[in-house]
């Protein structure tokens, strides 16, 4: 996959993008990233990419022109138009069933605001608007950041071991169960007796519940959505009747 982002501030990424899982994806030629700085799509002295609102109002506003001048040739490199990805506040909520809809993508394109907004007119490129929370941060490239990192690591080969992903939360439509690891026993906390069992039927039957009862208590939201059978709507029925 290749992703490329257009921001007026394209080093945020590289902390990110060099180190852990996204720089292994990288290394094995599963993800092409790319980060432009929408500043050299500008035609003054001082590289303006914002100016004030029309109608007044505080802060600035991000020009259309340099998007557009920065997406004319960008997406002439490709044969293929990329799908191109806005953040903003007033997007769709991103979610897990978005970030594997995301992952079936050959080209990830996102361009991130920053100051008051973008011009509205530089929507027309967007084929998705996305939120990653009903929150205002500084710049669209933190929320891109977001949304890449849980894109990528859905990508075949990046994660070492294939099943990590399938038991993380989200993935079926539950939150994940609890994980422990050694020693077994610390400060008067003891690791459940069944993770110590080696009885591996009992241990999923374990970790299944404790998802269900995690999630009933945490997120019981997602169980409007999530993937169950009877067995489960059962197990259900006798938590909420304690």
């Amino acid at each position: 996959m290749r992703i490329d982002t257009l921001s007026v501030f394209p080093h945020c990424y590289d902390s990110i993008m060099n180190e852990s899982i996204m720089r292994r994806a990288q290394e094995k030629g599963v993800l092409d990233f790319h980060a432009h700085d929408l500043r050299d799509w500008t035609h003054d002295r001082h590289r303006t990419t914002d100016d004030e609102p029309y109608g007044g109002g505080q802060g600035l506003v991000m020009k259309c022109e340099p998007i557009f001048e920065a997406t004319d040739e960008l997406f002439a490199q490709s044969p293929e138009k990329p799908y191109v990805i806005f953040l903003s506040p007033t997007g769709e909520t991103f979610n897990e069933a978005i970030t594997l809809e995301l992952a079936e993508k050959e080209r990830l394109f996102f361009i991130c605001g920053h100051y008051e907004g973008i011009d509205e007119r530089a929507y027309t490129l967007a084929d998705r608007v996305l939120s990653i929370g009903d929150y205002v941060l500084t710049s669209g490239e933190l929320a891109s950041m977001v949304i890449i990192d849980a894109v990528v690591r859905r990508l075949d080969g990046v994660l070492g071991d294939e099943g990590s992903a399938v038991d993380e939360s989200f993935y079926d439509g539950l939150l994940e169960y609890p994980q422990y690891t050694r020693p077994a026993s610390y400060r008067g906390m003891d690791v459940p007796e069944v993770l110590l069992s080696g009885h591996h039927a009992k241990i999923e039957e374990w970790r299944h519940q404790q998802s269900l009862e995690r999630t009933l208590r945490l997120r019981p939201d997602l169980l409007d959505t999530a993937a169950l059978d009877d067995k489960d709507r059962r197990y259900l029925d006798s938590l909420q009747s304690q």
